[in-house]
Formats: structure tokens, sequence, C-alpha cells
């Protein structure tokens, strides 16, 4: 170890070369920026990741690599600019005590296949790290440089899933390096949430995945994925959108922030007309293609024949998932009744759903009916049945939900979705973390993120997460609230509804 403008600062060999980090907090190093995978620009542009190019001396490792491509700018999280390049890169916390083999928990990062980062304020691992766990984070390619489908033919150098592949190099560079940072690669669990959740279920149905973790973190997992058809029709939309011709040549020529820009036009072309169908409800464009090769099929239906069974699963979702997407604009509002039954028609819902949420919510306004079936729908449902259906088929599978609530039920702050993540990481006064949770944390909101972070420490760490597993007879359901909080109604009337419901509902 070495001093270095008054902090402790630590040097770690890794396979293409050694890197330096600090020490963020007593107990605790980090590790910042380090690339795991050559950039994905140039001749390697929308290819299966590369090895990274080793280095010679010790790499600074003490901020954040750059995002990849993408339009959001989140609180707290670096931008994205063209030309940077360099984005296939990975943070490690880690305790500095030497303590033996530790538990390895990796987090994908969520955003709608679009946006987000490795950076952002409340992804930061030093909590878990004092906790007991190794944290590695990391970016991977998002929107078309990463999900967007190239047309090249049968013998394309050109993948789908190239954001999943990046997830694998990923996790085979944790394979071969974190025992220098004292981590145990025998003991790995891949942690997501929401389009990072959904990611996590692909790689547990994945072959090139196989054998790089042990076990599977999920909150609010967001489904079905994309088809090949589907995949196959955005891109022509971007590629119109772009001014080019929907080729692997164009598209290749074609700048990513104009791509970038391309998607977001069609992304608001579909939140601006009804007549869209059921992409005017929640415009994301970019997805998992089931295309047979690098992903077989839904994580749904492979889990539900055993696919992972060897992989441990602990799923959460919170009780009202798309209040966040409601109060932050980025679904399309439903207020009136006739509305309301053009949406059930858009996505073939079935006729007894509407009237059994609006016995459910008798006094609700048809928004939040239209909030409740359009969350149930997207992630609270998916999420339940991939629980299950991995018990049922054999792999032992945990199940919670995220129901924490401020305040009276009139004015209760909702347990909306990624409200749960800040808990989880211990990171309740993280930037952006007020919005997220209603306000200031309290003292039950510190109690809650313990026993929280205690969860996700004891799964990592042996797989029991402190309730019973799901047994496929007796469903336990661990609920996380506060003690100042108001509980939702009971699930199994909702659970009851979808089961009529033929899920899961395919997007046209």
């Amino acid at each position: 170890m070495l001093r270095g403008g008054g902090a402790t600062v630590v040097v770690r060999k890794t396979n293409d070369g050694p890197v330096r980090g600090r020490r963020p907090v007593p107990g605790v190093l980090a590790f910042l920026g380090i690339p795991y995978a050559a950039p994905p620009f140039g001749p390697d542009r929308f290819r299966e990741p590369r090895p990274v190019r080793p280095w010679e001396g010790v790499r600074a490792c003490h901020e954040f690599g750059p995002i990849a491509p993408q339009s959001a700018q989140l609180p707290g999280a670096p931008s994205w600019s063209p030309g940077d390049e360099d984005i296939l890169t990975l943070n490690i916390w880690a305790p500095s005590s030497d303590n033996g083999p530790m538990p390895v928990l990796v987090w994908i990062h969520g955003g709608a296949y679009t946006f987000g980062s490795s950076a952002q304020p409340d992804f930061d691992g030093t909590a878990l790290a004092g906790a007991g766990v190794i944290v590695v984070t990391f970016n991977y390619r998002l929107g078309f440089e990463g999900f967007g489908h190239l047309p090249a033919g049968d013998a394309s150098p050109y993948p789908d899933n190239r954001g999943l592949l990046d997830q694998i190099a990923a996790l085979r560079w944790v394979r071969d390096n974190i025992a220098a940072f004292g981590g145990d690669p025998a003991n790995v669990t891949v942690a997501g949430q929401s389009s990072g959740a959904a990611s996590a279920a692909c790689l547990m149905v994945m072959d090139r995945a196989r054998g790089l973790f042990r076990r599977v973190i999920a909150h609010s997992v967001v489904g079905p994925c994309h088809s090949a058809e589907l995949a196959a029709e955005t891109t022509r939309k971007v590629a119109a959108a772009a001014g080019v011709p929907a080729t692997a040549a164009d598209l290749m020529s074609t700048a990513p922030h104009t791509l970038v820009a391309a998607s977001d036009h069609v992304v608001d072309h579909y939140r601006r007309h009804p007549a869209s169908g059921s992409r005017h409800y929640d415009p994301v464009i970019y997805g998992p293609v089931v295309d047979g090769d690098t992903l077989p099929c839904d994580p749904l239906s492979a889990t539900a024949v055993g696919a992972a069974r060897e992989v441990d699963l602990l799923v959460c979702h919170t009780t009202h998932e798309y209040w966040l997407l409601d109060a932050v604009g980025s679904s399309a509002r439903v207020t009136t009744d006739a509305q309301l039954a053009v949406f059930a028609r858009d996505f073939g819902l079935p006729d007894s759903l509407v009237p059994g949420y609006r016995a459910l919510m008798p006094h609700a306004p048809v928004l939040d009916i239209y909030l409740a079936i359009l969350g149930d729908m997207a992630f609270t449902e998916y999420s339940n049945r991939l629980a299950e259906q991995h018990a049922l088929a054999g792999g032992r599978s945990f199940l919670s939900r995220f129901a924490r609530r401020r305040g009276g039920p009139q004015e209760a702050v909702h347990a909306w979705h990624c409200a749960d993540i800040p808990f989880a990481f211990g990171n309740l006064t993280a930037t952006g973390a007020e919005f997220l949770i209603g306000g200031p944390p309290n003292t039950a909101d510190h109690q809650l993120s313990r026993r929280m972070v205690d969860a996700w420490v004891r799964f990592a760490t042996d797989g029991n997460p402190g309730w019973p597993p799901l047994d496929g007879s007796a469903n336990t359901l661990r609920t996380w609230v506060t003690s100042d909080s108001t509980a939702p109604p009971p699930a199994g009337a909702v659970r009851d509804l979808w089961r009529r419901a033929g899920f899961p509902l395919q997007r046209p």
C-alpha cells in the first residue's frame, strides 16, 4: 500500500496489468474504471467484445470509465459524449481485510436497455463491501449499439444481444481476475434490477454464461424478450429515422450519436401516437432478442423446463412498480374509461382483467387502475412466475416484495420501481435517492436498509437470504416494510386474475 494525496492507495495485479485503487473509507478498497474488454468501436463495432490490450506500468483506477452511448442525463452520474469509446469498464469495491476468498456480487444496472451506467450514485458498493462481499459493477453496450439487430445474413459477424455478450465478458474477467482482489471466483452472484434483472435471467439460460456464477438476485424482472421479427422491424424504423438504408454497412457507417437520436425519435413517435399499439404505453424499443443462437429462448420458458436449476435465485418486486414511470413522464397516461378499454385491447387482455382490478380497487381513479395493471404485467407477474417456475423445475428460489410506504394511505410514498435499490445497496443518502424513496430517510428506513443489505450478503455468501425457499406448495414471501408502513392489499387476489390471463403477453 502507498499513500498519495492524503488517501491510502493500493495496487493489485490483473491479467492485463497492475491497477491502482484507493481506500474511500476505512476497511474498503475501490478500483474504478478497469477495462474488461476492448473499446467496441471502429472495426470492433457491433461485434462480440474483444480482449483488452494489456498495459505496462500501473494503471490509475480512481474514476469511473466513460458510459455507453445514450441521451439520458441521470442525477449524480456522468453523461455520454461523442468520442467516448473505452466504455467496457468495471469497478470493484472490496473489504481491505484479508479473510480468505470472499463472495462476489456482480451488479448489472437497469435502464430499459437504453440508458444508465455503473457510475450512478445508488450503485456505489462501499456499504455492501463493508458488510462482507466484493462488489463489481460495470458498463455494457446499450441501445442500438448493444441490442440493435443488423440484417447481414446467416454468416453475419454482428451478433444480436451484444449487450448480453458484454455482460458475459465482464463475468469472465471476474472469473479470471477477482482472486487478486480477495474474491472467490467459484462463489459469484449476479444481481440486477429491471432490465438488469432481465439480463441476469437471460444469463441464467445462456450456454455461454454457464459456470460463471452460482446465484442470481433479480429485482423487478421485466419481460418478455423481443422476437427476431420485432427486432428487425425496430431496425428498419431506426434506420429510417437516421436517414440511412437498413443494411449492416450503412448502419456501421452511421455515428453512434446519430443512432441514439434516431432511437429517441422512434420512441417519441410511439409515445405521441395512441394508434401505435402496445408500444405507445411503454415505448421500450430495445431488449434481448430470442435469436436461437446467443439467446435460445425467453428465460421464463427455459427456466420452466429446468434450464437453470443449478442456479440459486432470489427475486424481488415492488408493489407499485409503474407509478415511477408515470411520475417521470416516460409512459403514456390513461385517465378515461375509453382509453382504458383501448389499452386492454392493444395488449389483448382478457375481458375479466380490468373488471377484476376495479373490484379490488373500487375507489381508485382510472389512472391508478391502469398503472397497477401495466406494472403487474410488465414487472410483478413476470418476476413472480420466474421465481415459481424455477422452484417447480427443481431450483432453489426465494421470493420477496418491497412494500415500504411512508405516511397514511392517502399521502403515502409509493413503493415504486427502483425505490428498493438504495435500500439494498445501503445508499439511502446517495444523490437522487431522496426522489426514489420520497424524502430524507428516517430511522426506520435505515433499519430496513440494514436488513436488506444483510439479506443480499447472506444470499451471496451461502444462498440463504434469511427466509425459506419456495417449495411448490406453500409459497413463502418476504415483504420488506418499515414499522410505520401501510401494507398494500394481499397479492393473492391479483395473482388469481393473472392466472387466467394467458401470461406472458407477447407484444406485437
